[in-house]
């Protein structure tokens, strides 16, 4: 599509449920950018309102999920499948949720907060999701610090700090604009896929047990473990902040500001990120998958580490070029996922403070308390530190999920609020059930605590 100008007028909210009347759109310079063709078919429109899913879908399959996959499927074989499945079940819900309240509230979920909450709640929350971010940033860094090393051998501290540098990429295609955003972000999803569905074919599942993997057993709640590996699954596989960048950034399609135009708008929305998340089972699955035919087959049950699995995949294959594409599809994603990190502490810090930095220097202050521990780490630990760390960023990840899920499934269920787009009651147990989840394994985490000794102890070890 060919970019227009942005469109800065907000869509009025129904009258009486938000304080404000109006707000300045997130993303300002992008808003209403890409044009919507009218009278077009249902395939072109669809093209149209392709991307922000994919966009979305980067963080269900960055670093982090990678070092939570290879554990769970060294570990338990096949049995964690179905946490992926409903994790990406979940997603979807959640993320069609967020793409009605962009849509139809003008409003993404960061400025929803501060308009319903009261200002120290709002901060409160803010200051939750920054964490977040900082979290997803350190597994960013980490995780294209480790490919940069397994490819070119460069020293993990000097891969961590190289990280910092890819900031001008973020603003280069900021400035080219957002479609082009977009064309990077899915090109590199091909990549990583095309490089997992080789591995696939190089590893020979058996698929009997991975289909059996796909269904959920009582197991995960009662092995310790295991509900440590499942939670940082869940913690990878759901952002937190994917749910305020998401709301924000199907705003950059200029749909019409009606009833019809708003809900067609949601209906495509919902469909382009559905498909993009589909894509980010797949990967997911993937790596599990080649993790559990390769090692926890051949009884090498404590692959948790990528540089680990990266040594062992080729000699353990019997292919030359298996290590070589895991590399390559680590250095993908890890950035892959930079370029929707800035655009997620943009919009938080927008939303929830009103305080608008250059991208450049967001990028920068983000990705520089993402460093330091990972420098700290690194050097003090090495690879196998930093792989911790890594599995460790996801679990927090998850214990702030809940922080946002709710305020969102609250907002987008009331009907002051969404007017005629209210979420329907079966979306509402849905919802609710899909926040009851993730609130129940948080806390049943928090009691163990088991997963967090655990991972001390071998970090000092």
């Amino acid at each position: 599509m060919t970019p227009v100008e942005p469109n800065t007028e907000v869509p009025k909210a129904a009258a009486g449920s938000w304080r404000m009347e109006s707000d300045t759109p997130s993303l300002a310079e992008v808003h209403g950018s890409v044009r919507i063709p009218k009278n077009a078919s249902w395939f072109r429109k669809l093209l149209a309102f392709s991307g922000p899913g994919y966009l979305v879908a980067v963080g269900y399959m960055d670093p982090g999920n990678w070092a939570t996959d290879l554990a769970g499927g060294s570990a338990f074989g096949y049995s964690l499948l179905c946490v992926i499945m409903l994790s990406n079940l979940m997603a979807i819900l959640l993320q069609a949720l967020c793409a009605k309240l962009g849509i139809v509230t003008g409003r993404d979920l960061a400025q929803a907060c501060r308009d319903h909450y009261s200002k120290p709640v709002a901060y409160m929350l803010w200051l939750l999701c920054e964490l977040a971010i900082c979290a997803c940033d350190l597994a960013e860094v980490i995780g294209s610090a480790i490919a940069l090393y397994l490819l070119f051998d460069l020293p993990l501290p000097w891969g961590v700090c190289l990280t910092a540098l890819d900031v001008l990429a973020v603003m280069f295609l900021q400035n080219k604009g957002f479609r082009y955003i977009e064309a990077l972000v899915i090109t590199l999803i091909l990549t990583i896929g095309l490089c997992f569905g080789l591995e696939i074919l190089f590893s020979r599942p058996d698929m009997a047990e991975v289909l059996k993997g796909f269904v959920p057993t009582t197991e995960i709640l009662t092995n310790t473990d295991m509900l440590y590996i499942a939670i940082g699954i869940l913690g990878a596989t759901v952002m937190p902040h994917n749910l305020y960048l998401h709301s924000s950034i199907v705003q950059t399609r200029k749909y019409e500001q009606t009833e019809a135009g708003k809900r067609e708008a949601v209906r495509y929305a919902t469909a382009d990120s559905t498909v993009a998340l589909m894509f980010a089972l797949f990967i997911n699955a993937a790596i599990l998958i080649v993790s559990a035919a390769t090692f926890y087959k051949q009884g090498e049950f404590h692959v948790a580490e990528i540089g680990d699995a990266h040594k062992l995949l080729s000699p353990m294959l019997g292919v030359p070029v298996a290590s070589t594409l895991f590399a390559l599809a680590l250095l993908a994603s890890g950035q892959n996922s930079t370029l929707t990190g800035t655009l997620a502490g943009q919009i938080v810090m927008e939303g929830f403070l009103r305080i608008r930095l250059r991208p450049w220097l967001r990028r920068l202050i983000t990705r520089l308390i993402a460093i330091i521990p990972a420098v700290i780490v690194s050097i003090l630990y090495g690879a196998s530190g930093t792989a911790k760390l890594l599995v460790f960023s996801q679990v927090i990840l998850s214990l702030q999920l809940s922080f946002a899920v709710i305020p969102l499934v609250l907002f987008t269920s009331d009907r002051r609020k969404m007017g005629v787009f209210t979420n329907p009651l079966w979306i509402k147990i849905l919802a609710w059930t899909t926040a009851g989840i993730i609130v129940t394994l948080n806390v049943k985490y928090l009691l163990d605590f088991s997963g967090l000794t655990t991972w001390m102890t071998r970090l000092r070890g």
